[in-house]
């Protein structure tokens, strides 16, 4: 059997779990045509390059098919007719590889890399006092002068 895969994006508005839901009713209409689902990757909500139907963000779904030609026609007919689905992408390949794609690949590795340590001294930094160092900011010696009522502040008798 022919293996595909199908990248669809959900609204922003549906939950997770309704995009894991309408994940399970495609496997559904997959074995009932024969087929079988070999892959399933949620990729989170994410920030759509352009506004797509007035949504800036998606669910973004990644579905490893096995299923005849005919089973992935209809699929693609009931993707169209919900309302939930913004757009997919269905796409014939050769193999449908094991280990997590490059999307998630790259979201682990971005973890990884997110903490650098300390920052070194720059350009910047040698030479250049903070704003704590300069006269303005130094602390000044208080007046010892009391405060009475019903006399202007600061003058003296």
């Amino acid at each position: 059997m022919p293996l595909y895969e199908c990248v669809l994006i959900a609204r922003n508005d549906a939950t997770q779990q309704q995009v894991d839901a309408l994940a399970d009713h495609i496997a559904a209409g997959m074995e009932e045509a024969g087929g079988s689902v070999k892959k399933r990757e949620y990729w989170g909500l994410r920030t759509l390059a352009y506004r797509i139907k007035k949504n800036r963000k998606g669910h973004y779904l990644l579905l490893g098919l096995e299923a005849p030609p005919p089973a992935i026609t209809e699929m693609e007919r009931q993707l169209r007719i919900n309302e939930d689905v913004l757009r997919f992408l269905t796409l014939r390949v050769a193999e449908i590889e094991e280990g997590p794609s490059a999307v998630l690949a790259r979201r682990s590795d971005d973890r990884e890399r997110s903490f650098r340590g300390p920052k070194p001294a720059g350009r910047f930094d040698s030479g250049r006092r903070r704003y704590d160092d300069r006269e303005e900011f130094r602390a000044r010696p208080e007046r010892e002068e009391e405060f009475r009522p019903g006399e202007p502040a600061g003058v003296e008798e």
